[in-house]
């Protein structure tokens, strides 16, 4: 009985692993990538494209589309992107420009207007294979002042990517709880409305992710020096980068992604 109960069990276990993702990615490594390595592991989980300012698409293996951030027209040139879901962390031009995204996209705003301010809308729900999930944070002022923001986590499963939105400060220890295990971080480092590089070096040693990528910097090559100094770094020009957990590097290492229309 006992040898019959402990098939049963781990037939069970290895049905879940195979049938969806677990969201433990962010939280903390789950029980089948301890324990079961499948054979597509060195796949790419997730390939994400960037497209200039803070704007990014990120791909699941499973074909999810997460567009982040979309920039409005006229900056860069516009690409071509559908997306089954929409992330927002400021109502600006500069981070809310949906109607370029095709498809039917769900919006996750990670601010809701009010008669006096906007205020953080907290996020948590689940887009076909990703959760998504905010984090509130604070927006510089170019006077310092300090607005509310929002900043978001997508847990694939296996991979926790996060979108730092215009962080303008370093974490507190329960945005850092929020966050979780990161992997990949999207970085805001040009100052002004965010943090600049120097802080932005402090907010990756807090979150220890195995991949940083700067953004925000409005083509200011200075300051992707700044804030790669001193780390292993490299350089994707056609700024499209695939990920796999199981080939992340042990340390930090920022990846600078070019894009259309940038210095690179």
């Amino acid at each position: 009985m006992r040898g019959a109960r402990r098939i049963t069990i781990t037939a069970t276990l290895l049905l879940l692993f195979c049938h969806g993702p677990l969201f433990a990615a962010c939280k903390e490594e789950s029980f089948a990538s301890r324990f079961f390595r499948p054979a597509y592991a060195a796949t790419p989980d997730a390939t994400l494209n960037y497209f200039g300012h803070s704007f990014f698409q990120l791909v699941t293996s499973r074909g999810t589309s997460i567009v982040m951030d979309p920039l409005a027209p006229g900056w860069y040139p516009t690409p071509d992107v559908s997306a089954d879901a929409v992330t927002i962390g400021r109502e600006h031009q500069n981070h809310n420009w949906f109607p370029i995204v095709r498809g039917r996209p769900q919006l996750l705003r990670g601010l809701r207007e009010t008669p006096y301010a906007y205020e953080w809308n907290q996020i948590r729900t689940t887009v076909k294979d990703v959760l998504i999930y905010s984090v509130p944070i604070y927006v510089s002022r170019p006077d310092g002042d300090l607005f509310k923001g929002a900043a978001f986590a997508y847990d694939l499963g296996r991979l926790c990517v996060a979108h730092l939105g215009d962080l303008a400060h370093r974490l507190t220890a329960k945005q850092l709880k929020q966050f979780g295990k990161v992997d990949v971080a999207l970085v805001p480092i040009g100052g002004r409305t965010t943090m600049g590089p120097w802080t932005a070096r402090g907010v990756v040693e807090q979150l220890k992710p195995k991949i940083a990528i700067p953004m925000h910097y409005r083509d200011d090559l200075e300051r992707v020096r700044i804030f790669t100094e001193g780390f292993p770094t490299r350089t994707v020009p056609e700024g499209s980068l695939a990920i796999s957990k199981a080939a992340l590097p042990r340390k930090t290492e920022i990846v600078v992604l070019g894009y259309r229309g940038g210095p690179f």
